[in-house]
């Protein structure tokens, strides 16, 4: 279900000059806010969840899964260098596994270890605050790599439909609307996070269980849907 050569080829599409750049800025911006919060108002476990939950987990996780979900497939369909990979003796549902793997690697490298270190910066992981939002960050990691490798290998445009899930749906709707929580992959992670957390800093609308059970729902069900479009994609081109 792994091949190296797919794993390879994809990192190094992932992992290029500009997009890297693109990658690392976040993570970058998250880090110096976080010395500069530190700084200016010390440690305070308050603060310290307001930010890691409102910038890291609510804008740089999810925009950096977009990235990495999305340009793990996205790229070599629209040029159509897809083909070339296609035309090789490798399982599509390999193929599709192989790049999700990928991407939750590079997801979780760009969001989950920032996260950690901010966490650290802005209050040394009082309340293991630091901790819960890492994990949070690692499980969310897992969710966008798998819903973005989908849709990437179904529009055209799944970059503009990632940030328009990310940025509108999770954050604008899921702060003013309470029922839209329950379909958000952030409350899934923090309902996990809030397991690890100590106090009630770290919080979720949707109970343990059901954030469980929606995260391999939502992540089994996007993997196998990708693998049964791109083998609709060989199909379609070899006809």
């Amino acid at each position: 279900m792994y091949d190296p050569t797919v794993a390879r080829l994809t990192y190094r599409a992932l992992l290029g000059r500009r997009r890297a750049l693109i990658l690392g800025a976040l993570p970058l911006l998250l880090i110096a806010i976080s010395v500069a919060v530190r700084g200016l108002a010390g440690a305070d476990d308050q603060t310290a969840a307001d930010l890691l939950g409102g910038l890291a987990l609510a804008t740089m996780v999810p925009i950096i899964g977009v990235i990495a979900g999305t340009g793990a497939i996205g790229p070599e369909i629209d040029d159509g260098s897809v083909v070339y990979l296609l035309s090789k003796p490798v399982k599509r549902p390999t193929i599709i596994f192989t790049k999700l793997i990928v991407a939750i690697a590079v997801t979780m490298v760009f969001s989950a270890v920032p996260t950690l270190i901010a966490g650290f910066i802005l209050n040394g992981n009082s309340q293991q605050i630091a901790v819960a939002y890492t994990v949070a960050a690692l499980v969310a990691s897992i969710a966008y790599a798998a819903l973005f490798l989908l849709l990437g290998t179904v529009s055209r445009h799944a970059v503009v439909f990632g940030l328009v899930y990310a940025l509108v749906w999770e954050a604008l709707f899921g702060s003013l609307v309470s029922g839209a929580r329950t379909l958000s992959v952030q409350q899934w992670s923090l309902a996990v996070a809030h397991r690890v957390g100590n106090g009630d800093l770290v919080t979720s609308d949707v109970g343990l269980p059901t954030a469980t059970v929606l995260l391999v729902v939502v992540t089994v069900l996007a993997t196998w849907y990708a693998g049964q479009k791109l083998r609709s994609l060989t199909l379609a081109g070899e006809e």
